[in-house]
């Protein structure tokens, strides 16, 4: 058995010593030393974020020529450098675990090494040289982790619930157009799991989409306290080490290169100290995951069956549901859709701990707070796309068993308590149930009414809206 070729390595040195680096691998040593201190997880960096910091440290180039502190041959390399960082063409550079230091320095200076040593590259300087463009002296001029990482987190969110709260429009129409084609479809409403009064399909469907709406614009009301920047107050909020008009330019070119209106931070030591702005967005994904559950649930009731169920609704057959009863379908989607509501509920009481876990000036659960909120916006982006066009848009209604559970109904009463009294009407209820009858049955026998007026009286479509 040959031997495994082992892999080459340079060696770079930082303030603690040696270190070992893969020779093919754009980070550096500090890079390497997270990768050997945290590898306890399969979570990697959110690409979002990697965008992110790629385009804060291409705005830092440029605003720090322009202020002279930085010449314009590094400057350039540089941007160039982080616009393919941020076109993700050194995602595969960026191996830190998710759980590491607090203050996410660990992605910071992997995304300073892989800038600073492709920018070397482009000005003929081998990797690892830290020599015309520095890491820290040049990529990260005017900058610290602790203002960076909350910066790139509060970006990378922002662009990416854009993307949910589209989802969700698409989800809120598809939704309403199911409710405009079931508008005609008679049903038995239900509190308690209990037969209620008449409703239809529509009036049912309407509901789901006004939950989903009211969450998008939940969802939207985060947007703008996730627009302020950390950009420039450095270590704490001081902006110590930056210049005067770093943080003001910075936060201009990043609106304008995203197209977003991100401003500066109203007050840095709270941008910094602080993530309250993670903690608000979740809460909008938790209740949106509440109202997914709720939907998810009340559709795979009203599919239940197809025999013994209240199957007033039948959902597209997707796949087999079952490795032993034959021709049993699931209700999947509705399923996947539970499933994940569940996750992002659970990562919503995470961002909660992490947000309160920031002693004094710094907020030390960054990391697990960027993984959370961005992973959590994909996938109730993603299940919302998946619920709309795999499951919503192809469900139709079963009339006819929708007008049986109607006619069976021991509702059917509630108009009748007007004519007759509350508790007249509540004995021929219990009584149309005692002896199996139907309650238009049971009035027309009793004399209370003529098969006319029963027809009239106990038509559901007059049971739709107020009296009258």
């Amino acid at each position: 058995m040959s031997a495994k070729p082992q892999e080459s390595h340079r060696t770079e040195t930082d303030s603690l010593g040696n270190v070992k680096v893969p020779s093919w691998a754009y980070w550096g040593a500090q890079t390497q030393r997270a990768v050997e201190n945290f590898s306890v997880s399969d979570l990697r960096i959110p690409v979002p974020l990697i965008r992110a910091l790629g385009i804060v440290k291409e705005v830092a180039a440029v605003v720090n020529r322009d202020l002279g502190l930085i010449d314009k041959p590094l400057s350039d390399a540089i941007m160039k450098a982080a616009r393919e960082m941020a076109e993700g063409a050194w995602n595969a550079h960026f191996p830190i675990d998710v759980f590491q230091t607090g203050s996410g320095t660990s992605w910071n200076m992997n995304a300073n090494e892989v800038i600073a040593n492709r920018a070397n590259e482009i000005l003929g300087a081998p990797l690892g040289a830290k020599k015309p463009v520095h890491p820290n002296d040049h990529v990260n001029r005017g900058q610290s982790s602790n203002d960076v990482i909350p910066t790139v987190i509060s970006m990378a969110d922002r662009e990416e619930a854009a993307l949910t709260a589209q989802a969700l429009g698409k989800l809120q129409e598809s939704l309403e157009r199911k409710a405009g084609q079931l508008g005609e479809v008679l049903k038995i409403g239900r509190t308690h799991l209990q037969d209620a009064v008449p409703m239809t399909l529509g009036q049912e469907f309407s509901g789901y989409a006004r939950q989903i709406e009211k969450g998008r614009e939940l969802l939207e009301r985060s947007f703008p306290d996730l627009e302020e920047l950390a950009i420039g107050g450095t270590a704490i909020g001081t902006g110590l080490n930056a210049h005067p008009d770093f943080a003001r330019r910075a936060v201009a070119a990043i609106a304008e290169r995203t197209g977003v209106p991100f401003r500066e931070a109203k007050n840095k030591f709270e941008a910094i100290a602080a993530r309250d702005s993670q903690v608000q967005l979740m809460g909008a994904l938790t209740t949106i995951a509440v109202s997914l559950t709720k939907i998810a649930n009340d559709l795979r009731l009203l599919a239940s069956g197809p025999r013994a169920g209240l199957a007033e609704i039948v959902l597209p057959a997707l796949q087999p549901g079952s490795s032993i009863m034959p021709g049993k379908v699931n209700p999947v989607i509705l399923e996947m859709t539970i499933q994940a509501a569940a996750h992002v509920m659970g990562s919503g009481l995470s961002v909660t701990l992490g947000g309160q876990t920031g002693p004094l000036e710094l907020n030390m659960m960054q990391p697990i707070i960027a993984w959370e909120t961005l992973s959590s916006l994909s996938l109730i982006g993603r299940t919302a796309t998946a619920l709309a066009e795999r499951c919503i848009d192809g469900i139709e209604a079963d009339v006819e068993r929708s007008r049986e559970w109607i006619e069976r109904s021991l509702a059917l009463v509630t108009p009748l308590s007007l004519k007759v009294g509350y508790d007249r009407a509540a004995k021929l209820a219990q009584k149309a149930l005692a002896e199996n009858r139907t309650i238009r049955e049971v009035v027309v026998a009793e004399g209370i009414l003529t098969t006319e007026e029963a027809d009239k009286l106990l038509d559901p479509r007059g049971m739709l809206g107020p009296e009258g």
